[in-house]
């Protein structure tokens, strides 16, 4: 995958922005060690998606049908507007507002699923891929998802924050997750990857002691959708070797977070995005000895998410 994310990193300049790191007093005192925010949430359409999206349909070149929490489904309709393609893309029907609305601004054929889960959601798509004749876009089990979406954050943040050695991602479906795993490990033989996953639906947690992919999960009641179920046969194989923690987090911890960056840093960031910065603030990263660099994913978030985060007791 190395010489993959080589090639995604190149296709990507001049596509997307570089977005920066920023440095965090508040959770380097945290911590004890320096720590950087990663600020995706910076990023073309609201989160790191775009870089996934436009190298995948660079390569399929035809019309997709994907299924998506949101993100991924608007860096979709977005890269398949570039590319002059259709994209069908399919949610669960607690998709955000934000998300939703953002997708269809961009053109795509949004379809809603009788769902409140991504995982009961992606079935439906791909019965309708098949049903349809389209090529399926998985958000996160691909190769060319991987390599984009974490194997290209990877090579900046070791470029901008080169004394990182620990780095705190979110974990989804795992797509961010394996292809920062993969570069990371690569280019420092002493990084450490922590993952991070809601306690509702820690699919890495449980794959890790299964020692198999857990695909399916339970649809979990979260503002975090975009860590909600199972995670990739393909992203599994990758990250089983190469993921060092898994850290844990509570709603009650993801809620606080999202406070915290407003209140900290003056950014406002979606749940899915705060579970990182929960981790760290909640201490359930555990110790450690070396600088990090904390993934900050996305900032896609509706009003009415926001006056439930920001005004809940």
């Amino acid at each position: 995958m190395i010489d993959l994310i080589r090639e995604a990193a190149d296709f990507l300049k001049g596509r997307i922005r570089r977005t920066p790191v920023e440095y965090s007093p508040g959770l380097s005192d945290s911590l004890g060690v320096p720590v950087w925010l990663k600020l995706e949430s910076l990023q073309l359409t609201g989160s790191f998606k775009i870089r996934g999206a436009l190298f995948a349909i660079s390569k399929l070149r035809r019309d997709v049908i994907t299924c998506s929490a949101g993100n991924h489904g608007k860096a979709v309709a977005y890269a398949a507007r570039e590319a002059s393609v259709r994209a069908v893309i399919c949610v669960p029907r607690s998709v955000d507002r934000a998300k939703l609305e953002g997708m269809q601004k961009l053109g795509a054929d949004v379809r809603i699923s009788a769902f409140d889960g991504y995982d009961d959601t992606q079935d439906w798509a791909l019965e309708m891929a098949s049903r349809e004749g389209l090529p399926f876009l998985s958000p996160f089990d691909d190769d060319f998802v991987m390599a984009a979406n974490g194997g290209t954050l990877a090579m900046e943040v070791l470029e901008d924050a080169s004394d990182a050695r620990a780095f705190v991602l979110p974990v989804g479906g795992g797509g961010l997750a394996a292809g920062f795993a993969v570069w990371a490990k690569h280019a420092l033989n002493d990084s450490k990857i922590i993952g991070c996953q809601h306690e509702l639906s820690p699919a890495l947690r449980l794959s890790l002691v299964a020692g198999r992919a857990i695909t399916r999960l339970p649809a979990a009641e979260t503002f975090a959708g975009g860590v909600e179920g199972g995670i990739g046969a393909r992203t599994f194989a990758v990250l089983q070797p190469l993921v060092d923690r898994v850290a844990l987090v509570s709603e009650g911890e993801i809620i606080f977070a999202v406070r915290w960056m407003v209140e900290h840093h003056q950014y406002l960031i979606e749940p899915t995005a705060a579970v990182t910065v929960a981790a760290c603030l909640s201490g359930k990263i555990g110790r450690l000895s070396a600088p990090a660099a904390v993934m900050v994913c996305g900032r896609n978030v509706s009003s009415e998410t926001v006056r439930k985060i920001l005004c809940a007791s």
